[in-house]
């Protein structure tokens, strides 16, 4: 089942694509270190992940996403079709990296649990998603969305992460205000994605907005 447009999203993520290079300055991957994109989409910032090391796994949980992944990507790189709740590798990893997505799985708790169990011992996690306040403006005018996203503070994010079992956690929130050139189309298959009132809502904000308020929650943990 597949609920993104793979390749809309793929045209638009130029934000994603930039904070993920931001989150890699940080990550210090070495080669030859085994990292597991969590999350992977289009296959844009695992491309990215290739650069540093070419040993690479691919996760994400949409069919339309991993094959637009498995398409852009070499066949050496294992693009796996597996919601992260239920994350399951045949062995672990020594980074598990992550940009944009954490904030689309409403229960961190068993995230971050399954996350330290795909980690070797002393291994990292290394990710970003949206925080506390993300897009704070937007939801103003589209209204809440229960449900939909969790936008955690970074007490409870380091909360969680030490009670799936790392040793150490630290996240902190980061102001990322945004411009992108096409507003309404972006609201509607990024942030807006899998809501039935979408393009309507997107509109209304695009009308409004010249900027989106993101606010990015940054985390380091190890396992």
């Amino acid at each position: 089942m597949s609920t993104w447009d793979a390749a809309a999203y793929d045209r638009l993520a130029d934000p994603q694509e930039q904070w993920a290079r931001e989150i890699l300055a940080r990550a210090d991957i070495q080669p030859g270190e085994r990292v597991l994109d969590a999350g992977c989409g289009s296959g844009r910032v695992t491309k990215l992940l290739l650069e540093r090391t070419g040993d690479v796994v691919a996760v994400d949980g949409d069919a339309d996403m991993v094959e637009k992944a498995r398409a852009a990507l070499p066949e050496s790189v294992p693009v796996l079709h597996q919601d992260l709740l239920e994350l399951s590798l045949e062995e672990p990893v020594d980074v598990v990296f992550s940009c944009a997505v954490f904030h689309w799985i409403t229960d961190h708790e068993t995230l971050f649990a399954r996350l330290h169990a795909a980690l070797r011992p002393g291994g990292r996690l290394v990710a970003q998603c949206g925080g506390h306040g993300n897009l704070a403006r937007v939801l103003d005018v589209v209204g809440p969305r229960p449900g939909t996203w969790l936008y955690a503070t970074p007490e409870d994010t380091e909360r969680r992460l030490r009670a799936a079992g790392f040793t150490s956690a630290r996240a902190w929130l980061e102001p990322k205000p945004t411009r992108v050139a096409d507003v309404a189309a972006y609201l509607e298959t990024v942030v807006l994605h899998g809501q039935p009132d979408a393009r309507d809502q997107a509109q209304r904000a695009a009308a409004l907005l010249d900027e989106l308020d993101y606010v990015r929650l940054n985390l380091d943990a190890v396992a």
